[in-house]
C-alpha cells in the first residue's frame, strides 16, 4: 500500500465517521461536497491501525508525541512540511504520527519516555532517530534509510557470556559492561542511549567498547560480579571491576567514559605547580613522589587512583626538587589541602609510606582517612562525596575565599574549629547561606535574621537546629554538647495537615505520619512519592483504586506521602527511590515490609497487601 493510498484511505474513514455521526436532517443541511475536512500530509496512527501500515511499507516515518508537549506543538509545523516533501519522494514514503498517550500499547512496545521521539521503520524494525529537528535532516535521513541497499547498521554493543566474558574483559584497557535483566523497565530504557553511546565510542581513538551481559540467563557471571539489581554497570580495566557511577543517557556516557580513559594520576613536573594547587586549590589532592614509573608502588599508586579517580585528585612526581619542597622521601604519599583549610589543630601533610608492602587497599583507606580538613566547606558539588558522613556539624554564613572576603570567612571559620577540634566524633563544616538557601527555609532558619546559623544532621536523617542567636565558640561548643546528651528536639519539615482527609487513600505529612503509620490499631500501606516522579504519576489512578478498593476494610489504611516535601521521622522509612510502597503491619511498625514486585498493578498490590495483613480476611470480606 503507497503513501499516498494510505492518505486516501485515512481521509475516507474520517469523511465516514462524520456522516455517521450525524443525523438524517444535518446531512440534508450540510451537503458531501459541501463537508470541510483538514487535509494533511501527516497519517494519524494508533494502537488498532499501527501494526497493519508498518507491516505494508518499506519504509515509515513516524514521530510519538504527547499533545501537552510544548516541544511537540513548536515541532509540528516542520513535521508536516516534512511530510509533504516525502510525499513527493519516488517512491512516497509515509509519515504518521502517534499520540502516546493515548496509544499506550504502541508505546510501551517501542519503549518511548520522551516526547518528541522520531523513529524511521523499515521493514517494520526500528530506527531510531537522533539528529537535528529540520526538515533537510529528517527528510535526508529518511530516504538514506529507504534505499533498498541500505541495511540496519549491527549492535555496537558486544554480547558477553561465560563463554567470552573472561577473553573479552581481561584483554580490554578499558571496557564498560552492563548487567542487565529483559524484564527490567529501567534496562529497557538505558538500552537505546547505551547502544547509541557504543556506537560513538566504537569510533573513538583508541576505540572504547561497550557490552552486556542478560544477567538472567549468565546467573553465575552475574553472581560472581555481585549483581543484585537491574542495570549494574561496571568498568573492567584488563579485567580489574571499578563500579560505575556515572551518567546513563548517551552523551553523559560518552564523556565520562572518554575521561576514564585519561590518566588516572596526573604528572606533576614543577615546584610552582604544587604551589598553585595549594594556593587556589579546594580540595584535597594526593601526591605520589617515585623515582621511575617501573616501580611496583607506582603501580600501586595507579591502581588506587582508578579506584578512586572520581572522588579525587591524584597526581605522582619524579622530581627531587617537588620532593625537597614537600620535605618528603621517595615512595612515600602525601595527602595536603589547600592553604586556606590548613589550621593549628592539624597537620599540614599526611605521609604515607609505599615501600612497607602497602597494597591498594592500604592507599585507599589513607587517602579517605584524611580526605577532609577539619573544618571544610561543604557545596553543592561536593556535598554528596566529601559530606555525607553523619553527625554533621553545618556552620551557615556568608562563605567568600576571595581576596577580598576571606578575612571574614575565616573568623567565623576560626570558631568552629575551636569547637571542632575537641569533637573528632563528629564532621565540622562550613557552608554558604545563599547556597543552602532552601536547606535552611526548611530548617525554619530561612529569615532567622543571624548572621550564622548552625545545623547538626544526625545518622538516621533527623536535623536539629541551633536556636537563632549572636553566634560564638561557647554557643555553637553548647549546642554540640546538648546533642551530644540528647536533649535537642529535631526539626520536622511538614506540609500543612490536610483539613480534609477522608478519601480512600489518606494523605500523609510530616506531623501525622507517627499518628498514621505508626498507629498500632491499623495494617497501612504507604506510598513515599515525589511529584515530578513519571512512575509515581503512572500509579496514580492505580493507587486510587486501590484505596476505593480496601475503603470499608476495618483496620487498614492506605496512604501516600509526598516524600520530596515532608521528612520521614521513623529511621526504617526510607525514600529508596520513587515511589517506594512500605507494608507496616501493625504488630511491627518499627520493621516495615518494603514492596518489591517488578508490576505495580493493582493485581500485585491487592496480593501484597492481603499475603501481610495483621488479620487474614476471605475475598467476600474484601
Amino acid at each position: 500500500m503507497g503513501a499516498e493510498k494510505c492518505w486516501r484511505t485515512l481521509l475516507l474513514l474520517a469523511l465516514t465517521l462524520v456522516l455517521a455521526v450525524s443525523g438524517e436532517d444535518d446531512r440534508q443541511e450540510t451537503p458531501l461536497e459541501e463537508t470541510e475536512v483538514e487535509e494533511t500530509a501527516v497519517l494519524v496512527l494508533n494502537d488498532e491501525n499501527f501494526d497493519t501500515l508498518i507491516a505494508d511499507e518499506d519504509t515509515v516515518l513516524v514521530e510519538f508525541y504527547a499533545p501537552w508537549c510544548g516541544h511537540c506543538k513548536q515541532f509540528a509545523p516542520e513535521y508536516e512540511k516534512i511530510a509533504e516533501t516525502l510525499k513527493k519522494n519516488d517512491p512516497p514514503i509515509p509519515v504518521a504520527k502517534v499520540d502516546a498517550t493515548e496509544a499506550t500499547k504502541v508505546a510501551e512496545k517501542y519503549d518511548i519516555s520522551g516526547y518528541p521521539t522520531i523513529k524511521i521503520f523499515k521493514k517494520g524494525q526500528p530506527v531510531d532517530y537522533d539528529g537535528s529537528r529540520t526538515e533537510k535532516a529528517i527528510v535526508a535521513k529518511a530516504k538514506e534509510v529507504s534505499d533498498p541497499n541500505w541495511t540496519i547498521p549491527p549492535e555496537a554493543t558486544i554480547v558477553l557470556t561465560e563463554a567470552n566474558f573472561d577473553e573479552v574483559v581481561e584483554n580490554a584497557d578499558l571496557i564498560l559492561v552492563e548487567f542487565y535483566a529483559p524484564w527490567c523497565g529501567h534496562c529497557k530504557k538505558l538500552a537505546p542511549e547505551y547502544e547509541k553511546a557504543a556506537q560513538e565510542l566504537s569510533k573513538h581513538t583508541p576505540a572504547i567498547p561497550l557490552a552486556k551481559v542478560d544477567a538472567t540467563a549468565e546467573v553465575e557471571l552475574a553472581k560472581k560480579h555481585d549483581v543484585s539489581g537491574y542495570p549494574t554497570l561496571k568498568i573492567f580495566r584488563k579485567g580489574k571491576p571499578y563500579d560505575y557511577n556515572g551518567p546513563r543517557e548517551k552523551y553523559g556516557i560518552i564523556d565520562f567514559m572518554i575521561k576514564q580513559a585519561g590518566p588516572p594520576s596526573n604528572l606533576v613536573q614543577t615546584v610552582k605547580q604544587v604551589q598553585e594547587y595549594l594556593r587556589d586549590g579546594s580540595d584535597a589532592i594526593v601526591i605520589g613522589i617515585f623515582s621511575g614509573n617501573h616501580e611496583k608502588e607506582f603501580q600501586i599508586h595507579q591502581d588506587a587512583a582508578n579506584a578512586l579517580r572520581e572522588d579525587f585528585k591524584f597526581y605522582h612526581t619524579f622530581s627531587s626538587d617537588v620532593a625537597s619542597f614537600l620535605k618528603v622521601q621517595t615512595g612515600q604519599l602525601v595527602v595536603m589541602h589547600p592553604d586556606r583549610f590548613q589550621s593549628k589543630f592539624e597537620l599540614k601533610q599526611h605521609l604515607f609510606q609505599m615501600k612497607d608492602s602497602a597494597s591498594e587497599e592500604d592507599v585507599k583507606e589513607h587517602v579517605m582517612k584524611h580526605a577532609l580538613p577539619l573544618v571544610g566547606h561543604r557545596t553543592k558539588a561536593n556535598e554528596a562525596k566529601r559530606y555525607n558522613k553523619r553527625p554533621l556539624v553545618v556552620v551557615y554564613y556568608t562563605v567568600d575565599f576571595s581576596f577580598d572576603h576571606r578575612t571574614a570567612t575565616q573568623y567565623w571559620r576560626s570558631k568552629v574549629l575551636d569547637v571542632a577540634k575537641d569533637f573528632p566524633e563528629y564532621t565540622f563544616c562550613i557552608a554558604d547561606e545563599d547556597d543552602y538557601a532552601s536547606e535552611l527555609k526548611d530548617l525554619g532558619l530561612g529569615e532567622s535574621g543571624e548572621e550564622v546559623n548552625v545545623v547538626m544532621l544526625d545518622s538516621s536523617g533527623k536535623k536539629y537546629a541551633k536556636d537563632p542567636e549572636e553566634f560564638d565558640s561557647d554557643s555553637l561548643r553548647k549546642f554540640v554538647m546538648d546533642f551530644k546528651k540528647g536533649k535537642l528536639t529535631p526539626v520536622l519539615k511538614s506540609q500543612p495537615i490536610p483539613k480534609n482527609n477522608k478519601g480512600p487513600v489518606k494523605l500523609v505529612v510530616g506531623k501525622t505520619f507517627e499518628e498514621i503509620v505508626m498507629a498500632k490499631k491499623s495494617d497501612v500501606l504507604i506510598e513515599l512519592y515525589a511529584p515530578w516522579c513519571g512512575h509515581c504519576k503512572s500509579l496514580e489512578p492505580v493507587y486510587s483504586d486501590l484505596g476505593k478498593k480496601y475503603r470499608s476494610v476495618p483496620n487498614l489504611v492506605i496512604a501516600k506521602m509526598d516524600a520530596t516535601a515532608n521528612d520521614i521521622p521513623i529511621d526504617n522509612y526510607k525514600a529508596e527511590g520513587f515511589p517506594t510502597i512500605y507494608f507496616a503491619a501493625s504488630n511491627r511498625k518499627h520493621n516495615p515490609i518494603k514492596f518489591q514486585g517488578h508490576e505495580r498493578d493493582l493485581e500485585s498490590l491487592s496480593k501484597f497487601i492481603e499475603e501481610h495483613m495483621t488479620k487474614s480476611k476471605t475475598k467476600e470480606e474484601l
